[in-house]
């Protein structure tokens, strides 16, 4: 018997190409957060650099954890861990709160060990939500993971900073729409394995257009080491600090919410859909990489969406092509040289991929709520209120805005927005009052047969 393609150990070369392409998906999504987090507390650029690798050989080794497994952690499906983007607000104002800005990160440390842990613990409950997760709901949460990944898209494709005097200029949006045209080019006139690398080589291509262009930049490549390892507590020994710990619990809720939500939609693009035991297993990967990366210096580790994309785009869908992308994560923890190689590719290169990436996710959402049942007038309302919730944040930032800080940690996620009130609508149009819907079906139905009677039909009899 077959292995199932989840489980298939693909050629070498095809493992190596596949698996970077993985990384060069995710790269600026894992660095984003140090980066911005580094920069609040004014780290000088060598301790930048440092926690920048970290936050690199953390996420490789959460992604281990849930694409190959150990006991019962991991989902063994092809996902890629990395830092959460859902911490950086909260981590920011530990940072503000922080009266010595080099308590700073041992306060976040602290913090995020606590909310591992108790993260890792309530796995299993939370894990038991798979049965409010019918395909009306799971479709309309992959739908809102893409439209939520896009504007990031289209942020890369505008340049690295909106500060910057070229960002959103003629020549960054070419260079993204160049990328997009030579992918989707690729993907359309390529066969065999060419084609399921598109996105890497458009990547490549892009970058190449991007030098003569004065869009590439090489100092990252220049200035790196060649080896450095993330030494652990290098920025001292976790605080545990009260207001900091309940801060990143509900982080943690967020970040295992959306994983949850992610295993989902990545069970059906794979044809292996997450039962509760996959889910439970790939949030004690989650919670636990989590909890173990602050001693190596790094942040919360989430499943990161927009390789879900790439997944069902290229339909490679092996864990060991995603573990061999947490290889590359690690040797670039280990070898910063290695790490700025990625760093060179120009975000507007990256937008024009990503457009491919994040839309494919939105695709594949819609292909789950075919299968839905949209038929009926229940699921379309439960489909349109719960993507109309979802868009807000990325329509109206700031429609939140009045709201305390902790509550916009949850409702500035159009994900978890968008899957709280896909659930709760599914629970109210599907689930309550259905025993009273069924005796108001039989009461209608009994006085016909009734009739029937009376007017001379014959029921069967046993």
């Amino acid at each position: 018997m077959s292995a199932h393609p989840v489980d298939e150990k693909l050629p070498a070369l095809k493992m190596a190409t596949t698996g970077l392409q993985h990384v060069a998906a995710m790269y600026a999504g894992v660095v984003a957060p140090p980066l911005i987090v580094g920069a609040a507390i004014g780290l000088t650029a060598t301790d930048l650099t440092f926690l920048t690798g970290a936050c690199l050989f953390t996420a490789g080794l959460a992604t281990f954890l849930q694409t190959l497994g150990i006991w019962n952690i991991g989902a063994r499906l092809p996902f890629v861990n990395g830092v959460t983007f859902a911490g950086v607000a909260p981590m920011l104002a530990i940072v503000a709160a922080t009266g010595d800005k080099d308590d700073a990160l041992p306060v976040i440390f602290g913090a995020v060990i606590v909310a591992g842990l108790l993260g890792f613990v309530a796995a299993p409950f939370f894990s038991k939500a798979i049965r409010f997760f019918p395909p009306v709901v799971t479709g309309t949460v992959i739908t809102l993971i893409g439209i939520s990944l896009l504007p990031v898209a289209f942020g890369w494709a505008q340049g690295a900073s909106p500060t910057a005097d070229d960002y959103g200029s003629a020549t960054n949006l070419g260079l993204a729409g160049a990328t997009l045209v030579i992918v989707l080019l690729l993907r359309r006139f390529t066969r065999g394995f060419v084609k399921q690398i598109a996105v890497l080589l458009g990547l490549v291509v892009g970058t190449v257009i991007a030098v003569p262009l004065g869009v590439t930049d090489f100092s990252p490549v220049a200035d790196a080491d060649v080896v450095g390892f993330p030494t652990p507590f290098h920025f001292g020994a976790p605080q545990f600090q009260t207001a900091a710990i309940i801060s990143m619990c509900v982080v943690m809720v967020v970040s295992m919410t959306e994983s949850t939500a992610d295993m989902l939609a990545l069970g059906e693009i794979v044809d292996r859909p997450a039962d509760e035991k996959t889910i439970a297993a790939g949030l004690r990967a989650d919670t636990l990489g989590s909890a173990v990366s602050p001693l190596f210096n790094g942040f919360m580790c989430s499943a990161f969406a927009q390789n879900i994309g790439l997944v069902a785009m290229t339909r490679i869908r092996s864990r060991y092509v995603v573990a061999v992308g947490g290889g590359f994560l690690v040797l670039m923890g280990l070898c910063p040289v290695a790490a700025s190689l990625i760093a060179v590719v120009p975000r507007p290169v990256l937008g024009g991929a990503g457009v491919v990436l994040f839309g494919s996710v939105a695709a594949s959402g819609i292909q789950t709520l075919v299968r839905a049942g949209l038929d009926k007038d229940n699921n379309v309302l439960i489909v349109a209120v719960s993507l109309a919730v979802g868009i807000i944040p990325i329509t109206a930032p700031e429609f939140y805005h009045a709201f305390p800080e902790t509550a916009r940690i949850v409702l500035d996620s159009g994900i978890s927005t968008g899957c709280v009130a896909a659930v709760l609508l599914n629970l109210v149009f599907n689930h309550l009052g259905r025993d009273r819907d069924a005796r108001d079906a039989r009461d209608v139905t009994h006085p016909m047969e009734a009739g029937e009677e009376i007017s001379g039909a014959t029921p069967a009899r046993p």
